[in-house]
């Protein structure tokens, strides 16, 4: 029987040529490549600036220490515990809110109820590839004078109104294998504020203003001064140079991630008993993953019976961050329903833009013809 696994990163000879050719000229830490990689996501985008770096994590946590957010930071539990790890990192503190049920995504109604004199910033999570609902969360954020950090971990390519995600105020970016494309492990920072693009700059590399890249071209470089603390949150060329051959092909492998979901919504769509993830109008999805909602007694034994065929589904995110123990002492007590629901209830199905439209027949005939269902 055929293994269909949950994810397959897209990557060819292109992406093999471009390390080859990093490895041959030596050049490995952060450099050139790095550059071109952050100006295709900076024209992608329409954003002044993107900064490659480590990871998502590391860019979540930069924003905030960036701009020196130390009071409450609003964001979702039903999210990845890098979200939470991030802000708690930071010096600040998470204040959990409750999800919309249909697009998994944040609660406005819910952000506006938790703000309080302490809050300084809003960490919107796009979930599953689908933005959150901007529009409401940026007059949220403009009225009570907050920045905004957007964990678009999974949503690289989805619109608002032909709007990026990431590019409201400050957005974090994944490069993990799962992600829309990869670079194995990576992230990238993208704003509009040249002023917190330096500080960041600064902070990444050790607190050192310039890079080794740069350095080259002065009149002494071998001079490396700090102007303050720093972290090494930097990427390096090798993975640079895939994540520029990726960037290439984001419309093309985000198309094919279209065309399977359509596939998955045909086939679905008319089981009542499936929740599929809804998309507002005006919005795009980019479709990282492809989750769907089924009633909670049904879940674990039909995810059990799907792995048992050779589908490797899972859930994301079961438990959320506020039922995990470490995060017990910052929970808040708010309640969290649709959170709990949902994390409860949901299937993330396998997507990635190679898979066929018979792997996708495979799995919904499996998921139709399991009792529970019918």
């Amino acid at each position: 029987m055929e293994r269909i696994p949950l994810c397959i990163p897209a990557l060819g000879d292109e992406e093999v040529n471009a390390v080859e050719e990093v490895l041959r000229n030596g050049w490995l830490a952060h450099g050139p490549k790095n550059h071109e990689f952050e100006e295709l996501f900076q024209k992608h985008l329409n954003v002044k600036h993107a900064i490659t770096m480590n990871s998502c994590t590391s860019a979540l946590h930069i924003a905030l220490e960036a701009l020196n957010i130390q009071g409450e930071v609003i964001t979702p539990s039903f999210t990845w515990v890098a979200t939470v790890n991030a802000i708690i990192l930071a010096g600040a503190t998470p204040i959990f809110v409750d999800i919309d049920k249909n697009t998994r995504n944040i609660s406005p109604q819910a952000i506006e109820t938790a703000i309080t004199d302490k809050t300084e910033a809003i960490m919107v999570v796009h979930y599953g590839g689908l933005p959150a609902d901007m529009p409401a969360i940026i007059k949220i954020a403009q009225k009570h004078n907050l920045r905004l950090i957007e964990d678009s971990a999974e949503c690289l390519g989805a619109t608002y109104n032909d709007i990026q995600v990431g590019t409201y105020d400050m957005g974090c970016f994944s490069f993990f294998p799962t992600k829309n494309i990869t670079t194995g492990e990576g992230g990238m920072f993208t704003t509009n504020d040249d002023a917190l693009a330096r500080r960041i700059r600064t902070l990444i590399a050790h607190g050192i203003d310039s890079t080794t890249f740069a350095r080259e071209k002065a009149e002494k470089p071998w001079l490396r001064i700090a102007s303050q603390y720093g972290y090494n949150f930097r990427m390096s060329n090798v993975l640079a140079a895939i994540g520029a051959e990726q960037m290439k092909k984001l419309n093309t492998l985000n198309a094919a991630r279209q065309h399977i979901a359509n596939c998955y919504i045909q086939r679905l769509s008319k089981n009542a008993q499936i929740g599929l993830h809804h998309i507002p109008k005006g919005f795009t999805h980019s479709w990282q993953m492809f989750t769907i909602l089924v009633p909670q007694n049904v879940r674990d034994p039909l995810l059990a019976h799907l792995r048992e065929q050779q589908i490797e589904a899972s859930v994301h995110f079961d438990p959320p961050v506020h039922q995990q123990e470490p995060y017990h002492d910052i929970y808040q007590a708010t309640p969290l329903d649709n959170t709990n629901l949902v994390s409860a209830s949901l299937i993330t199905l396998p997507i990635f833009p190679t898979m066929t439209e018979n792997q996708v027949a495979r799995v919904c005939d499996t998921l139709l013809s399991y009792p529970g269902l019918q």
